[in-house]
């Protein structure tokens, strides 16, 4: 983390907002939401040696990112959290001038969050940005959007929890939405229409649908990564994934999904979608409180290869854009989705959550309301120009 660019603590009354510089100050920053959420029982306490790797130089999205975040203080008492990101891929891939916000904590309290998104606003202009956009958690890649819908249950892997006053007292600070995330869920025993079927039959000498390869890994992730940036890259917002942090998702993947939770379909031998399936680590880790050791690990560990989680998440899911809008598109998308409901039901997963799903894209909308999915969380990505 580098220097504010802000000279001293911004404050307003006994209200003082604290750049984060120094390993204990970045665990300060970590815990803000264990106080704000301890009566939520849909909140998820995150695992904090997961949050210290995401906020350290380890983490390869800050080959390509400037990055400061601060707290909001009211005497000794952390009241609040906020971070301010220059994404250089960002600006190289759109040259929009916009730097991002993220992983925003506070107080019900105007005052909080108008200090913190002053002081964040401020270090934006500073570095020559002309708007804001978030909250990313750290990039659209990442956790992001403000959930505004979907209060009333916990969420999966990858996907933020809020308070409902967040959404007003981040409108009080000027924001307007920008674009609305959608998260929907599925019930593995529900079958797809009969037409469906009937698609997949008249396609079935032509495409091909495997798993993925224990012995051809590597060869695999390059096929799934292809799809993605083809799949998405028309897509709002769209940023590519760099070798390095398409090689930390592999190594999540090699760890916690078994192969027959990713699926790739060929056309006349060539990869046309993909998809994966995780399973839902929030569930495990839900009353672990952040903490791993001393027994934590085990529990998690027992959890996630023995009993199994009841509950899993779709995040990579892509049609080639050649096949976008086509029948076979939505031929593909049915016959890579298909195959993972089977696999839910034999693992005894109960939900499938399939997010997030921008809401103008109503091609890909269509597709999964017509497999059975239910819209059931709202995410929304807010924008401010700066005058």
């Amino acid at each position: 983390m580098e220097n504010s660019g802000v000279k001293g603590s911004q404050s307003s009354g006994d209200l003082h907002i604290v750049p984060i510089v120094g390993r204990q100050l970045v665990e300060r920053f970590i815990k803000v939401p264990w106080s704000l959420y301890k009566d939520d029982p849909c909140w998820v306490p995150p695992l904090i040696f997961e949050r210290k790797w995401h906020l350290s130089a380890k983490n390869p999205y800050f080959e390509h990112a400037d990055f400061q975040a601060w707290i909001a203080c009211r005497g000794e008492r952390v009241v609040g959290r906020i971070s301010a990101q220059v994404d250089r891929l960002h600006l190289q891939q759109h040259n929009d001038a916009t730097g991002f916000f993220g992983l925003l904590e506070a107080e019900d309290n105007s005052e909080t969050f108008r200090a913190l998104f002053e002081t964040a606003e401020g270090w934006l202009r500073h570095k020559g940005m002309q708007r804001i956009r978030g909250p990313f958690n750290l990039s659209i890649n990442d956790e992001c959007g403000l959930l505004v819908d979907g209060f009333d249950s916990p969420p999966p892997i990858m996907l933020g929890h809020a308070l409902p006053y967040y959404q007003l007292r981040v409108e009080e600070q000027g924001y307007c939405k920008e674009q609305d995330l959608l998260a929907y869920r599925a019930h593995p025993d529900i079958s797809p229409p009969k037409h469906l079927d009937v698609l997949a039959r008249r396609a079935g000498s032509k495409v091909k649908v495997r798993s993925m390869r224990r012995d051809h890994f590597s060869e695999d992730m390059e096929i799934i990564r292809d799809i993605f940036e083809d799949a998405w890259s028309e897509n709002w917002g769209f940023i590519p994934f760099t070798p390095a942090e398409f090689t930390e998702l592999g190594k999540s993947l090699k760890f916690l999904v078994d192969f027959e939770s990713v699926r790739i379909a060929e056309v006349d031998g060539e990869p046309a979608a993909m998809i994966v399936m995780f399973p839902n680590i929030n569930e495990l880790i839900m009353d672990l409180n952040g903490c791993l050791l001393p027994f934590g690990w085990l529990k998690l560990l027992w959890r996630l290869k023995v009993v199994g989680a009841k509950s899993a998440r779709i995040p990579l899911m892509g049609v080639k854009r050649r096949y976008q809008g086509s029948r076979l598109g939505a031929t593909l998308a049915m016959m890579v989705i298909s195959p993972l409901h089977e696999r839910a039901r034999k693992q005894g997963i109960r939900e499938v959550d399939m997010s997030w799903i921008l809401e103008q894209n109503q091609g890909m909308r269509n597709i999964i309301e017509t497999v059975g999915c239910e819209l059931y969380k709202r995410y929304r990505i807010y924008q401010k120009d700066f005058n």
